[in-house]
């Protein structure tokens, strides 16, 4: 009886058709092909760029190394409009390479002073490439950079800080070289406001990060450098690539100087504007003088030399330094200053420096005449240079400051004594009587004109003469007589000839006999008439007797 109701009862409960098996079974399959798929999917990552240039809705791929690894899923612009948003969906297993450092930008064909890249992408389009970091710290966001990182991905190396002032055409991507080899780049280039300097940050590839050391110098390069000072024309060949855009080297100036240790991580240094402003870097211990120039400081500029007998041992520092200073009073107060530094490290070679000793030293040379001199020492461009050397005849050295700093005593310049010479020369000559000298030199140009005239007038009647016909034939009527002259001679040679040398004979015998009585005519003409010698005087004799 019991059982009665309870058998009704599910004899009223509907049957569960088979048919709904196939239905369930396809809800659990969509189920886990649903699961599958969301679980074999990567994370999504936001990247914001400048411009989608090239970038495609579910089409432009993110690779690393050539290998995909995820996809661009949506490209929109940011609330402010002012850049770009891009969602990407990466693959499963892409979270280790998701870290805070890690860097994207996109491949396309660009041109640079390194060549020519990405040209793969002319007919497969622009990708986006990963670069992975190191970082411990994860993250979804993202800056897609405008150029593609100067250094590879797991490339060694050694980083370092450079600060430079502002003007150098330093950038990003440019070479570091070291004796025109290229061992680096410019990984970054920052404009720091607050100290109004620019910060670069370089890298230098292994094995050449040893080539760096405490004592190494950078300086800015170009392609082809020109430099004219008092030192002569020097032309300096970079790389083509320096050429095109410029760059950095370093290295050690001055090969007196140690190479000492090996620099570090990090480690900043200073980028000078060229190898010779590297080079004086390298003397940090410096004597400072002040010139109070006399003469004229046109063509002496910052950076030229100061010499002793054609060794250098220092540099001019600043022209004119601190002009409305008030000069001592045993000076001219109208003196020009310029400021120099005597660098003993120049000529020491790496031993050690005793400014003190240095100063005492250079005061001893000064009583003994050590003077300063600027000099000439390019023709060309005038560029001038402090010449050291002792000098006769100067005044007692007193010492004497300016503006804090030792006086450093001068002298006038050659040049300078060469133009009061010219001065003194000019006032010579203004004193000479130029007028009369001139008037006497009118009057023997007025006789020298006439002489020139008569000259010009006997060579006129001379070539006359000589171009007269008559005179032509005077040398064959002067032949046509010797011929005559000799005709007559060869006659005389016969019987004529022997007559007339019996009647030469007797004429001289005749003249001969006549010489006695000739020469008693020549020396009293009476004596044909009177005796020849008169009687003498009678002598009157007594009578006899």
């Amino acid at each position: 009886m019991t059982s009665t109701p309870s058998r009704a009862i599910h004899e009223r409960l509907p049957r569960l058709s088979p048919v709904w098996l196939i239905p369930l079974a396809a809800l659990l399959i969509g189920l886990w092909l649903v699961f599958d798929h969301l679980s074999g999917q990567g994370p999504m990552i936001t990247l914001k760029l400048e411009n989608a240039e090239g970038i495609e809705a579910n089409k432009t791929p993110i690779k690393t190394r050539s290998v995909q690894v995820g996809t661009v899923e949506t490209v929109t612009l940011s609330e402010d409009l002012r850049h770009t948003i891009v969602t990407a969906r990466m693959q499963d297993g892409a979270d280790r390479m998701l870290n805070k450092d890690t860097r994207f930008w996109v491949v396309k064909p660009r041109i640079g002073r390194e060549g020519i890249s990405g040209l793969g992408t002319v007919l497969s389009g622009a990708y986006i490439e990963l670069l992975p970091g190191d970082s411990d710290k994860k993250a979804r966001e993202f800056v897609v950079e405008e150029q593609p990182p100067v250094t590879e991905a797991g490339a060694r190396g050694l980083y370092l800080t450079l600060h430079s002032e502002p003007g150098n055409s330093v950038t990003t991507g440019d070479p570091v070289t070291f004796r025109n080899l290229t061992v680096g780049r410019v990984v970054d280039t920052e404009f720091i406001a607050e100290d109004r300097s620019i910060e670069h940050r370089i890298f230098i590839e292994r094995p050449y990060d040893v080539l760096v050391t405490d004592t190494t110098r950078f300086w800015s390069v170009s392609g082809v450098g020109f430099q004219l000072d008092s030192q002569g024309f020097r032309v300096n060949l970079q790389s083509l690539e320096t050429l095109l855009g410029g760059g950095i080297a370093f290295g050690v100036p001055d090969d007196t100087m140690p190479a000492g240790k090996p620099a570090t991580e990090g480690a900043e240094y200073t980028l000078y504007a060229d190898q010779e402003a590297a080079r004086r870097g390298l003397f940090d211990q410096y004597l400072e003088y002040a010139l109070l120039v006399e003469d004229t400081v046109r063509g002496l500029s910052r950076g030229a030399p100061v010499e002793y007998r054609g060794v250098r041992v220092g540099t001019v520092e600043q022209v004119p330094w601190k002009f409305t200073g008030e000069q001592p009073d045993s000076l001219n107060r109208f003196s020009i200053p310029v400021l120099i530094r005597i660098e003993p490290q120049r000529i020491t070679q790496g031993s050690e420096v005793l400014l003190d000793d240095w100063r005492e030293r250079l005061e001893h040379m000064f009583d003994n005449g050590l003077r300063a001199t600027l000099k000439s020492g390019n023709l060309l461009t005038g560029a001038l240079f402090v010449d050291l050397n002792f000098r006769q005849d100067v005044a007692d050295y007193e010492p004497t400051r300016f503006e804090g700093v030792q006086v450093f005593p001068t002298t006038a310049n050659g040049l300078a004594q060469i133009e009061n010479q010219v001065a003194g020369l000019l006032e010579t000559l203004n004193n000479l009587p130029l007028q009369k000298i001139a008037e006497g030199l009118d009057r023997n140009l007025a006789a020298s004109q006439k002489t020139l005239e008569q000259v010009t007038a006997t060579a006129d009647r001379l070539e006359a003469l000589l171009g007269d016909p008559q005179t032509a034939q005077l040398p064959t009527r002067l032949n046509d007589t010797l011929r005559s002259l000799e005709g007559a001679l060869d006659s005389l040679a016969g019987a004529d000839g022997r007559q007339l040398s019996a009647t030469l004979e007797r004429l001289e015998r005749v003249l001969r006999d006549a010489e006695p009585l000739l020469r008693t005519l020549r020396e009293k003409p009476n004596a044909l008439i009177f005796s020849r010698e008169p009687p003498e005087d009678p002598l009157p004799r007594a009578r006899d007797e």
